[in-house]
């Protein structure tokens, strides 16, 4: 099974040596982080990126996008491409969007995601983000424990689509203050033990005292060590930081 594992570039090769080569197929990636720091405009990155081919860091496939937050914006699909050098309406095809309006409409759609995953060569599935309509519904610690086995079945959901179908599974996912963490990060991800243990790779993704620079760290992993690369966010997408804003950090 090992030996069948393929890898997609996020179109940066610090990030992609920050996970040992790129994004696993047949497990699940989560960046989490707080709002506006990219984890979006990182999915949408990867959802241009399945389509090229292996030798390119791609799989040459498509994407299947669950949206649950109405973060997908076609400009920077039509962008990113261009960038590439690839055609913008022949990517945009080959991306099955659907948003969820629910909880349970976010799980219905991974559940019958099998025929479409088959039949659009899909080697790439986004929810983003997993956690943002389980936090607005179920509120309250007595709805904690239903929420949690949700999350749970539909996370396993996911990745025994990822090992079938030997896909890249990438979630986002929201963060939460923590008031009482003085010497540690204020922020931890959403969803809780859950959400930690079914995720295969977690990575923070925070910003830098630069704009458009960004700092990513592998907070855990199956095989590999902790770490930290820096990436940036610009009009063409995911990028690698020069040598010169490095040394200004």
């Amino acid at each position: 099974m090992r030996e069948s594992v393929l890898r997609l570039s996020s179109g940066s090769k610090t990030i992609d040596e920050l996970l040992g080569g790129g994004l696993e197929t047949q497990t699940i990636t989560e960046f989490y982080g707080q709002y506006g720091v990219g984890k979006s405009i990182l999915c949408h990155q990867l959802c241009v990126n399945v389509q090229k081919p292996v030798d390119q860091g791609g799989l040459n496939g498509g994407a299947l996008y669950i949206d649950t937050e109405q973060t997908f914006r076609p400009e920077w699909i039509v962008r990113m491409s261009k960038h590439l050098g690839m055609d913008p309406d022949s990517v945009a095809r080959n991306i099955i969007y659907s948003e969820a309006y629910n909880s349970d409409h976010q799980i219905l759609l991974l559940d019958k995601a099998d025929q479409i995953i088959k039949e659009n060569n899909v080697h790439l599935i986004v929810v983003d983000s997993l956690t943002a309509h389980f936090r607005s519904e179920y509120l309250g610690r007595e709805m904690l424990a239903e929420r949690q086995q949700k999350l749970n079945k539909h996370l396993h959901r996911l990745t025994r689509l990822a090992r079938v179908f030997n896909t890249v599974a990438v979630v986002t996912n929201q963060v939460m203050s923590r008031p009482d963490a003085f010497f540690t990060m204020a922020v931890e991800a959403a969803g809780g033990h859950i959400v930690a243990h079914t995720s295969h790779t977690r990575v923070f993704i925070r910003r830098t005292a630069s704009g458009p620079v960004r700092i990513a760290r592998l907070v855990s992993s199956t095989y590999l060590p902790e770490g930290e690369r820096l990436f940036k966010i610009t009009e063409n997408g995911i990028e690698d930081v020069e040598e010169e804003e490095v040394s200004r950090k």
